[in-house]
């Protein structure tokens, strides 16, 4: 009988699958073919399609642990007939995402992953499968989001939301939302990225929101607190991503990978990080670091980055910021957060360096201060120029004989602001007499 046979081979497959996955390859894909014409009872039908899912799963992880995304892709495409045929539809969809979460554990696979969602989503628009096609939009749309492409991520989200208002799917609404918040701050219109952010919050308040999308909202509201430089208030949003990605990790990685924050709690921590040197708490990060969930994450190198930068900051030393940059360029600039607010914070400790040094003199020489910066003389001067036009000190370049001339702040003269009362009580006078004269009149 066929029930057995396929039984049997399953299981040899199984016992393939680590030693020799070729083999087991060439065995699921034998499972995979259609049964034959051969009259099957219904019961052998559900059997055979039960063991083709697994087969299927079973091919899927084989090509996720070779990192082999054509092959991941090929299961894909050529599965369609037997989900189709054999496949509940809310089956199918679980099965297909499933699958597709399989390429985040490959690198550079974002292509071939975007040219399979587009080719699925035209598959489910022709089987009618709304709420399958729904979901692989909003995973394109979050593949867009990765890849900086803004524009096709925009139109697309703005297509999906009128869909899921009128279906009234809050939850859909929720993750969509989201990431509608999620692309507009990359463009960098933190007003649209508040909009969608609170829209998310409306529509998850009326829902049971899962963990892992909470954790995402938290996430996303500290950002964009951290944006407005409200670091006490990131900070607290930060914490309380990180309590609930801590406990919750690895629970639903099908969804984590469309709408939870790339690292997890590791990405959250980092932020807390972040957080305390912005607010010039560096020493606040080693008591941070021995709290319960923080020690495993403790020795990680993306956690010692920012005790590298904390040290820094802490010593106000330029050299060791920027050495900090250089030894962890791949954990400091990878993420567009840290980089942005890291960047500011360089800047404000190229500032902080520079006013040390021309504060003594009344006039010094760019070059000298260049040298105890350890930067170049002509972005120096750049700077010095802006700080001279915001007001951080008072004083004027003179690039014919290459110097700064430094002067003391001016005094302002009591008189200005006597003349401007006086002003204002003849002002008030002459309004009191215009109001009598028309009453007169």
């Amino acid at each position: 009988m066929a029930n057995p046979s396929i039984a049997d081979l399953l299981t040899e497959a199984q016992s393939f699958q680590k030693t020799e996955p070729a083999r087991a390859i060439e065995i699921y894909k034998r499972i995979l073919e259609p049964a034959g014409k051969q009259a099957q009872t219904h019961e052998q039908d559900a059997f055979r399609a039960r063991e083709q899912e697994t087969a299927l799963l079973k091919l899927g992880e084989i090509y996720r642990d070779q990192q082999n995304a054509e092959g991941l892709s090929e299961v894909i495409l050529t599965s369609r007939a037997f989900m189709a045929s054999s496949t509940a539809k809310a089956k199918t969809a679980k099965l297909i995402r499933t699958l597709l979460g399989h390429f985040n554990h490959i690198p550079n696979s974002i292509p071939i992953q975007t040219r399979v969602l587009n080719d699925a989503i035209e598959w489910a628009k022709s089987e009618h499968r709304i709420f399958l096609k729904q979901s692989l939009e909003t995973r394109l749309a979050s593949l867009y989001l990765q890849t900086r492409a803004y524009k096709p991520a925009i139109a697309l989200i703005d297509t999906l939301l009128t869909e899921l208002k009128r279906l009234d799917d809050k939850l859909v609404l929720t993750e969509v939302h989201l990431l509608e918040s999620k692309v507009y701050r990359g463009i960098g219109n933190l007003a649209k990225a508040k909009a969608s952010l609170t829209s998310a919050r409306t529509a998850a308040n009326s829902i049971y929101c899962p963990p892992y999308l909470q954790a995402a909202l938290d996430l996303q509201s500290g950002i964009l607190h951290a944006e407005d430089k409200d670091y006490t208030t990131a900070y607290s949003y930060f914490y309380e991503t990180f309590e609930m990605l801590g406990a919750q990790e690895g629970a639903n990685p099908e969804q984590e990978a469309t709408v939870a924050p790339e690292g997890g709690a590791l990405t959250a921590l980092k932020y807390m990080l972040l957080c305390k040197i912005m607010l010039n708490l560096p020493e606040d990060l080693p008591s941070l670091l021995s709290i319960k969930l923080a020690v495993r994450y403790a020795q990680l190198r993306e956690v010692e980055s920012m005790r590298a930068v904390a040290r820094a900051h802490q010593n106000r030393n330029l050299a060791e910021f920027e050495k900090a940059l250089r030894d962890y360029r791949e954990e400091l600039s990878s993420d567009p957060t840290i980089r942005s607010h890291l960047a500011a914070l360089y800047d404000t400790l190229l500032e902080q360096n520079l006013l040390r040094i021309v504060e003594p003199y009344s006039v010094v020489e760019l070059e000298h201060v260049a040298q105890q910066v350890g930067q170049e003389r002509q972005a120096v001067e750049a700077k010095l120029s802006q700080m001279i036009l915001d007001k951080a000190f008072h004083g004027v370049l003179d690039q014919g004989r290459g110097c700064l001339l430094v002067f003391d702040e001016p005094e302002e003269s009591p008189m200005y602001g006597t003349a401007i009362e006086l002003l204002e009580q003849v002002s008030t006078v002459a309004d009191s007499l215009y109001a009598k004269t028309t009453k007169i009149a």
